[in-house]
C-alpha cells in the first residue's frame, strides 16, 4: 500500500510502498479516503527534521546525555549503530483521517464492515491507504456528513477539548489567540456555544478567515490595539477566558492572555508556546491557567486506547471517543463548518507538494494554507491481501536455504540493538523477512538489517516454506502463541524471554515441542543471553571444580515501571517476575548447575495490608543441589546504580560480576580482576550459538529441560508472592 512518510536524518518527505497493517483483536481495519495534514503539528515535525543535527542536539538535551551515557556503557559502536539506525529510519505522518471499514477485530462492537469512521491517533491513523486504529480511537460518521470534512474529527476534538477545557457559558466572552487550523475550529465552537468571540493571530489572511468563521472580532496582533479592544468590549472587565492555539517559541501568547483576562478568568493552553508565565497579571487577577490534553480524557492512557476499555459517561461525560461524536454531530447540524477551512487537496501521490507548500517552498514563497486533504483513491492501489509481503532489498540475496532461511517477528528497539546486529554478521544465515505489527517499522528494518521483505502479518512468517527458522522479540502475550505455530510448521524457533506467560501455555509448548521432535530434530531456544556473556563464561571455568553447594546474592537495581507499563500488565507483559526475573533464575542454576526445587517470594510493602506486587521482591530459590539463590529485585533504588551485581560463594572460592563490567574471583587469600570496556551481557553469542547448533545440527545452546525449569520458577514465585508461602518448582 501507499502510505506517506518522512526520513528522520533529512527531513524528506515521500510516498512508499509498505506492505498493510494486518488486524488484530480490538482494533478496526480502515481503507482511507481522506486524511487531514495539521499544519502546525506536521510543519513542526519537518521543519525539525529538516534542521541540523547540531541544532536538533541543542533542542534536546535530555537526548543528547543518553546517547552519551548508552556510549558510556555500551561503547561507541553500538551506540552510534542505534543512533544511525533512528536517524535512516522513515516515520509515519498524520493522525487524523476518514475511511471505510474493511473488518473489525475481535472485541470490536458498534462499527462493521462497510461503515463509514473518522479515525484518530499518530501511529494509527496515518496517510496512508489502509489503517489499523484501536476502537476508542474510531467513531461512524453520521449519514449526510461528507468524508471529507468527517476526516477532521480528531483535529476537531483538539478545539473541543480546549473549548471544554476554559468551561464557557452563554454569552460570556472569549479570546482565541492563535487562528491556525485549530484556532479557526476553536472560533466557530465558540459561537455554537453562545459565546462573544474574538479572534488575535499576526496574520492578516488568518484575521480574516476568523471573520468568516463567526469571530465577533478578529484583531490583528500588531496592528490593533488588541488589549483596548477587548476591555472596550466587555466594560472594562476583560475577557472571561482565554484558549491560546497558537504555536510559536515566543512567550507572547501567554503575557498576552494575562492581560486581557477578567479577575479569576480562565487561561487555555491548546497549542504550544513559550511558558515564562508573568507573575504579576496571574497573580494579581488569580487567574487559572490549564492546560489541555489533545482529543480528551483518554488520550495516553493504554487501558482506554489498545485495551479499548471505556470510562462510564456517569463519570467521565466526554472521552475522545465522545468528543469526536460530538464535533461529528455538529458538521451535520451545521453547526460547525470545515470545509470553508480547506484551502488545498492533493492526491496521496501529491503528499510531498503538500508538504513543500506547508513549508513555503511552493513558488519559493510561502502561499496561505488552512486545511489541507489528502485524497485516496476509491479503490486501492493493490488489492489488500496481494500487498501482504513488499520486496525491500534490492540486492540478490544470498544462496542459502532451508534452516537457515529467517524470518524475524517483532522488531521493536530491544531486538534493533541487541539481536539483530548479530543475526546480520552471521554469514550463514539468509534473512527472507521481517514482520512487525506496522508495516512502515517493518520496512524500516527490512532496509536496515538487508531482509529481503516486509510484512505486519506474522503469519506470512509463519506458513513460509523457504523459511526454516524463526527469531520472536514481540511482545510477551504473543510468546507463546506465535512459538507453538512456528513449532507446528517444523521451525527452529528463538524466542526472547519469557517462554510462555502462565503453565498452560508451558505446558502446550513442551508437548508441542516433543510431539514435533519425532518427526524432525525442532530446536526451540529462549532468550537467557546472560549464561553468555563473557565475564560469565570466566566465572563458569573459575566455579567449574568447586565442591559443594554455592550460596548466591543477585541483586538488580531494576528501576521503577508505572503499574500501567505493559510489563507490568497481568495479560500483555505477564509481570516483572515472569517477564526478567526469569533472567536471573537460569543464571544462577546455570552457574551452580543444578534446577530450582523450591521459591519464597516477599514483595516489599508496609505491612500486612500492602498487596503483592512484584515491582520490589525479594525472593529466595532453592536447587537440587542444595544451592541457595537471593534475588533481590528493586525498583525504588537511584538510577545512578549499576543494574545488576552477583555473589557467588562456595568451598574455597567466590566470585563478584559488577554489572558485566567487572568480575573478581577470590581463592587462596588472593584475588584477581577481570575487566571489559563496555557491557557485554552476552546478546551476540546466544544468536551465534543458537545459529551454528541450527546450522550444524547440534544440540541447543540450552537444554530445553533448563528453559523449562526457569520459567516455571518464576511461576511459583507469583504464587509465592500472591500466597505468602513457599512453593515447590516440580518438573
Amino acid at each position: 500500500m501507499k502510505q506517506v512518510a518522512q526520513q528522520n536524518r533529512r527531513g524528506t518527505v515521500s510516498v512508499m510502498r509498505v506492505p498493510p497493517p494486518a488486524l488484530r483483536p480490538g482494533f478496526v481495519l480502515v481503507r482511507t479516503r481522506w486524511s487531514v495534514i495539521s499544519a502546525g503539528t506536521e510543519r513542526a515535525s519537518v521543519s525539525s527534521r529538516q534542521s541540523s543535527l547540531l541544532d536538533r542536539a541543542r533542542k534536546n538535551p535530555d537526548l543528547v546525555a543518553k546517547v552519551l551515557e548508552q556510549m558510556r556503557q555500551y561503547g561507541l559502536s553500538a551506540t552510534m549503530r542505534r543512533v544511525r539506525g533512528r536517524l535512516e529510519s522513515w516515520s509515519a505522518m498524520g493522525y487524523s483521517s476518514a475511511g471505510t471499514v474493511v473488518a473489525v477485530g475481535d472485541g470490536v462492537e458498534g462499527v462493521r464492515p462497510g461503515d463509514a469512521v473518522a479515525c484518530a491517533g499518530a501511529g494509527y491513523a496515518s496517510h496512508a491507504e489502509y489503517v489499523i486504529v484501536p476502537k476508542n480511537l474510531c467513531v461512524r460518521i453520521p449519514k449526510g456528513v461528507d468524508l471529507a470534512d468527517a476526516a477532521y474529527a480528531p483535529i476537531g476534538s483538539i478545539a473541543l477539548q480546549g473549548v471544554r477545557q476554559a468551561g464557557p457559558t452563554l454569552g460570556e466572552t472569549v479570546v482565541v489567540i492563535g487562528l491556525g487550523l485549530i484556532g479557526q475550529i476553536t472560533v466557530q465552537l465558540l459561537k455554537a456555544d453562545g459565546c462573544r468571540v474574538v479572534g488575535v493571530d499576526p496574520d492578516a489572511a488568518a484575521v480574516a478567515l476568523a471573520g468568516e468563521s463567526g469571530a465577533d472580532l478578529a484583531l490583528h496582533r500588531t496592528r490593533d490595539d488588541v488589549k483596548k479592544v477587548v476591555q472596550t468590549l466587555t466594560e472594562g472587565r476583560g475577557a472571561d477566558a482565554v484558549v491560546i492555539t497558537a504555536a510559536t517559541p515566543s512567550d507572547d501568547p501567554v503575557r498576552l492572555a494575562g492581560e486581557l483576562c477578567r479577575e479569576r478568568g480562565r487561561v487555555v493552553l491548546v497549542g504550544d508556546v513559550g511558558l515564562h508565565l508573568p507573575r504579576g497579571p496571574y497573580y494579581m487577577k488569580e487567574l487559572d491557567f490549564r492546560f489541555s490534553r489533545s482529543y480528551g480524557p483518554g488520550r495516553y492512557d493504554t487501558t482506554y486506547e489498545e485495551h479499548g476499555h471505556d470510562y462510564p459517561a456517569g463519570f467521565v461525560r466526554w472521552t475522545e471517543n465522545r468528543n469526536m461524536q460530538e464535533f461529528l454531530r455538529l458538521i451535520k447540524s451545521g453547526r460547525v463548518d470545515v470545509a470553508r477551512l480547506t484551502t488545498h487537496r492533493f492526491t496521496v501521490d501529491q503528499a510531498p507538494a503538500a508538504y513543500a507548500l506547508l513549508a513555503g517552498k511552493k513558488g519559493g514563497a510561502r502561499e496561505r494554507s488552512v486545511g489541507v486533504l489528502l485524497e485516496y483513491p476509491p479503490e486501492p492501489s493493490t488489492e489488500l491481501g496481494s500487498d501482504a509481503v513488499v520486496a525491500v532489498s534490492a540486492a540478490p540475496a544470498a544462496d542459502v536455504a532451508g534452516a537457515m532461511s529467517v524470518g524475524f517477528v517483532g522488531a521493536g528497539s530491544f531486538a534493533q540493538s541487541s539481536l539483530l546486529p548479530p543475526l546480520q554478521g552471521y554469514s550463514g544465515a539468509r534473512l527472507t523477512t521481517v514482520c512487525t505489527a506496522n508495516g512502515m517499522s517493518a520496512a524500516n528494518v527490512a532496509r536496515m538489517f538487508g531482509f529481503a521483505k516486509a510484512t505486519a502479518d506474522p503469519e506470512e512468517v509463519f506458513r513460509a516454506a523457504e523459511i526454516g527458522t524463526v527469531f520472536i522479540a514481540t511482545r510477551h502475550n504473543l510468546h507463546a502463541p506465535f512459538v507453538l505455530r512456528a513449532i507446528e510448521q517444523g521451525k527452529h524457533v528463538f524466542v526472547e524471554k519469557p517462554l510462555a506467560l502462565n503453565e498452560s501455555e508451558l505446558q502446550q509448548i513442551v508437548a508441542a515441542l516433543s510431539k514435533a521432535r519425532k518427526k524432525q530434530p525442532v530446536k526451540l531456544m529462549v532468550g537467557f543471553n546472560r549464561r553468555f556473556a563473557p565475564l560469565v563464561s570466566e566465572m563458569k571455568q573459575f566455579l567449574r571444580t568447586a565442591v559443594g553447594p554455592s550460596v548466591m546474592n543477585y541483586r538488580i537495581s531494576a528501576g521503577y515501571l508505572p503499574a500501567s507499563h505493559w510489563t507490568r500488565d497481568p495479560v500483555e507483559g505477564g509481570g516483572r517476575i515472569v517477564g526478567e526475573v526469569c533472567h536471573f533464575v537460569d543464571l544462577m542454576q546455570f552457574l551452580c548447575g543444578s534446577a530450582p526445587v523450591s521459591v519464597f517470594a516477599t514483595p516489599l510493602g508496609t505491612g500486612v495490608e500492602s498487596p503483592a506486587d512484584d515491582d520490589s521482591v525479594i525472593a529466595t530459590v532453592r536447587f537440587a543441589n542444595g544451592s541457595i539463590g537471593t534475588i533481590t529485585y528493586a525498583a525504588n533504588g537511584d538510577s545512578a546504580v549499576p543494574k545488576e551485581y552477583l555473589e557467588v560463594f562456595t568451598t574455597g572460592r567466590s566470585a563478584v560480576l559488577n554489572n558485566f563490567r567487572t568480575l573478581t574471583l577470590y581463592q587462596q587469600g588472593r584475588s584477581r580482576t577481570l575487566k571489559k570496556a563496555t557491557i557485554d551481557k552476552g546478546h551476540r553469542e546466544e544468536v551465534n550459538r543458537f545459529l551454528s547448533a541450527v546450522q550444524s545440527g547440534g544440540e541447543a545452546p540450552i537444554p530445553f529441560a533448563e528453559i523449562v525449569a526457569a520459567t516455571r520458577a518464576t511461576f511459583r514465585m507469583q504464587e509465592s508472592l500472591r500466597l505468602s508461602v513457599p512453593r515447590e518448582v516440580t518438573p
